[in-house]
Formats: structure tokens, sequence, C-alpha cells
């Protein structure tokens, strides 16, 4: 079978964030895409790529009939793929892995979404592949659906008040799940804890007047990748933070980047006690055309890479050595992955918020506004409080000399605070999971 490289729209999916030309596990071991043989009808079907062996390959599966071009493809940790397809008002879920020559096909039900919901999309792949999950927007609430891993067929999770979007997985486990919720006008992340019955709590509230979304975060590091206005009213700036730290949320001008999208598609892992070094994929989309871009939070600059030919815009992972890993289809190969090496990043005394552009002159709002003094700063109330007052995201940097709460520097007479360190994200408390 001869099939073409999917090319997706940029134009903003759900969240205002760009579609990718793929799905792949959170432990990296298959991606899925909607894939288009070339011949009569150029038929849409899903195809299964295997990306944890020695070389990538690909398994078509279609089905007894193609696809609509708008059927949303899962892979799932055992090698199968979760199809969602749309028909008469229904989103039908089903389970499709190859026998043979042919496909087989595990039905799991459907789901109905009342008259006001804008439609049920599936989230990001979760933590351990053995479920999935996706949201089904209202005017007032959210639902939250599992389709597939339950006992009887798709099972209703919770529903959220607000209008939620987004969707990223903050834990290893898959429990901890935080989403974009829309209410009063203004979006805020939030976390719903899917082991108590889909119990909300706030977790970003870097100004109260902001629009403030979780774009991705790394489960190992606690590094988060934020949007928010909160820099620029009406204007939304990518972020960066640590959940567990005491630093606030950094705005970092090598992100700003006039008359483009970026967007940013994975994280390296494993940098349990180092978020400053993880290293962080990012799509940027202009006038002409998509293509890589890789920085650090130690970094001061983005390094624009051209994208590999076929790449699957916007889908890719990082190895915990820092190899980024973008998966890639042509004609001549139609199953491949092209491997970049990332430059390593500098020491951590770049954070130290004093100097640079990343400190006290604005880029990066080494000062929050925790009070009136917000508002005459660059970026406005953006301070991240701690999870459980850890200090993550500086690696064996003193902060003894740091400001106190009324923004004077200690003195010798006050004693000497208890040394922060980083707490890994699963370790943190889970109830005060709150950015302000």
């Amino acid at each position: 079978m001869t099939v073409c490289a999917i090319e997706p729209s940029a134009d903003p999916g759900d969240g205002g964030t760009p579609k990718a030309g793929c799905s792949i596990t959170a432990e990296g071991g298959y991606a899925a895409r909607l894939a288009r043989s070339e011949g009569s009808g150029e038929a849409w079907y899903p195809e299964r790529w295997t990306l944890d062996g020695p070389e990538p390959y690909a398994v078509p599966l279609p089905g007894n009939q193609p696809e609509e071009p708008g059927t949303e493809v899962q892979p799932m940790g055992d090698g199968r793929v979760l199809v969602h397809r749309v028909a008469a008002g229904r989103h039908v879920f089903a389970l499709l892995y190859p026998t043979g020559p042919g496909t087989g096909e595990l039905s799991l039900g459907a789901v109905e979404c009342p008259a006001d919901a804008s439609g049920l999309r599936l989230l990001p792949p979760a933590p351990g592949g053995e479920r999935a999950y996706a949201l089904a927007a209202g005017a007032r609430s959210t639902v939250l659906w599992q389709v597939a891993g339950g006992a009887f067929g798709p099972e209703r999770v919770a529903e959220i008040p607000g209008r939620c979007s987004g969707g990223v997985w903050l834990d290893r486990a898959g429990r901890m799940l935080a989403v974009d919720r829309e209410t009063g006008g203004r979006t805020k992340a939030v976390v719903v804890d899917l082991e108590r019955d889909g119990e909300v709590s706030p977790l970003l509230q870097i100004a109260p007047d902001s629009d403030d979304r979780l774009l991705l975060a790394d489960p190992d590091s606690g590094l988060v990748l934020i949007g928010s206005d909160a820099p620029s009213p009406g204007r939304e700036r990518l972020g960066w933070g640590v959940l567990g730290s005491t630093l606030p949320v950094r705005f970092p001008e090598c992100l700003r980047m006039p008359d483009c999208v970026v967007t940013p598609f994975a994280v390296q892992p494993g940098q349990v006690l180092t978020p400053e070094r993880c290293g962080v994929a990012l799509r940027v989309d202009g006038a002409f055309g998509s293509w890589v871009g890789v920085w650090r939070p130690a970094d001061r600059q983005v390094r624009h890479l051209p994208p590999p030919d076929g790449w699957l815009t916007g889908a890719g992972l990082w190895t915990p050595d820092g190899e980024l890993r973008l998966p890639c289809s042509t004609p001549r190969s139609p199953c491949g992955v092209a491997r970049l090496v990332a430059p390593e990043a500098p020491g951590p005394e770049v954070l130290d918020g004093s100097e640079g552009p990343e400190g006290a002159d604005g880029a990066d709002g080494a000062d929050g506004a925790d009070g009136a003094d917000g508002a005459d700063h660059t970026d406005g109330a953006d301070r991240t409080e701690g999870v459980g007052g850890a200090g993550g995201g500086r690696s064996g940097n003193p902060e003894e000399s740091a400001p106190d709460e009324s923004g004077e520097p200690g003195t010798a007479d006050a004693p000497a605070p208890a040394q922060p360190r980083p707490v890994p994200l699963q370790q943190a408390p889970l109830a005060r999971l709150v950015t302000k």
C-alpha cells in the first residue's frame, strides 16, 4: 500500500493549539495517525507506528470502509489503536488491531452529547496506556469521559463546572489531569483528581484578570510550560515555571516571536532535580511554514532547526539522554524517525534571577506581584508558589540572599531559612497544586 504524508493544518484546534500530525503514547512506544492511500478515492485509514524497536515500522489498519478526515485516532499501550468516529450525532469508539492480513475491531460503545455541547474530543494519551479519556464541553459545564479501559464501555468520570479545553497529565500514574477552564470570561488551569471522583482544585492564578493556560508538563522535574497574557494583557505569551518552586513564573523574551505561533510539544524526561536543563521542543508556525525550535529554561535563546522531510508536524518525543525524535513520512520512507541531539544547556547559575535577560530586567518577571507591587512589573502577578514549599528549578543554588516578603534583602540577624530542595511532582502534596 502506498501512502502519502499528511501535513496537518496549522489552524488552531481546541484551546488554540495547532493539531499535531500524529499521537504518541506517554511512554513513547507507539504512535498513531490517520493516513491516506494514493489511488482511487485516496481513502483515509488509521495507521499504527511502533517506535521502541530497532527500527520504526508502520502497520495499516483499514476498516471495512474509509474513515472520515476528522476521525481521531490514539495509540494504546498494548499496540491497539483507539478510533473515535462521529455517526448520526453519536460519538462511537472502537479499538483496532492487526489480524493477519486484515484489521480486527472491538467496539467500545458510544457517547451522546447534549444539544448545547460543542463536541467531544480525545485527551492526550494517558500514562500507562491502559485508559483513554475525552472531554465533552457544554455551555455551562464539561463532562470528562473514560472511553477506553473501563469495564462497561464509556464511563462518565466527572462533570466540571465551566467550559474546559486543553488537557495535560501531571503525573505518571494518570491520576492528576490539568484542563483549562473558562468561567466568568477568564480561563484558568485547574486540576482534576480522577481518584477523588473528579475533585477540582485551582492550578494557575497568575493574575486575577489574566488568562492562564497549561500547555505542557513534565512529571519527573515538575517543569510546566504556560500560556498567559499576564505580562501583556490581551496577548498570550509563553512562560515556564516549576511545580514545587518558590520562584515566579518566567516569560523569556526569546520565546516571544512576533507573527509566529509557538507551541511546545515535547519535554525531555528524567531530569528530576534539574528542570532548568530539560530540553523543550517547540513547533513554530510562521508565514513560510512550520519548523522546529529547541530551548531549555537555562538557555537565553531558541535554536531554530529546519524540519526534517515529511515531519508529522507538531509530533515528537525526547529521550532522557537528550535526543529529540521526530516521526517523518515521505514517499521514499513512509515510516521514519529523524534524530536530533540538542547542545547541552549552560550551568544552572544563569537561573539566579538577578542578571541576564531572564533576570531582574523584567523580561522574565523575576519579581512576582504578591500585592500592589505587581502593577509595576512587566509580567504582572506571576509568582509561582511552591507545592509543599519546595524550591524546584535550581540545582544546588543557595537562596539565602533572596528577598523576603516585603521585597527587602534578608539581614544577618534574621534566622537562616531552611535550604529548599526540589520535590518531584509525584511526591508533592496534591491538594496544594496552586500557582498564584
